[in-house]
């Protein structure tokens, strides 16, 4: 389900967690959905449960899981709101880029920090 890189200089953690948010933002993971245990994902990737535990205590503290004591974790319900987020999100890009633009940045160097951003699963 989930995938990483071990090459990459992102955390596992972070390419866990990415790796669920991109899950639960494409439908994949539907509200409500149980995600395996830590113990089975740490074991299918081959990396320490505690990883795969810090990736899942950023989800629910993001609010994109919740979790129950006994019965696992689940995509949370309120999926919806993260639709709302990345709208408000784009707005910004959007902006963002036009001041760029009016300051005189060309589409290289736009295009240079997009592909960077995207190849990093966000990060910069």
């Amino acid at each position: 389900m989930f995938s990483v890189d071990f090459m990459a200089r992102q955390p596992l953690y972070e390419q866990i967690y990415l790796s669920a948010v991109n899950l639960i933002s494409h439908g994949v993971l539907a509200p409500n959905e149980k995600l395996p245990p830590i113990r089975s994902v740490a074991s299918e990737l081959g990396i320490n449960p505690n990883t795969v535990t810090k990736a899942y205590q950023m989800l629910e503290k993001d609010g994109y899981i919740y979790s129950t004591v006994g019965r696992g974790s689940f995509v949370s319900p309120n999926v919806d709101k993260f639709e709302e987020r990345k709208k408000n999100a784009l707005r910004e890009v959007e902006k963002s880029i036009g001041t760029a633009i009016e300051c005189g940045a060309g589409r290289k160097e736009i295009t240079e920090i997009l592909d960077k951003a995207l190849m990093n699963g966000g990060l910069l």
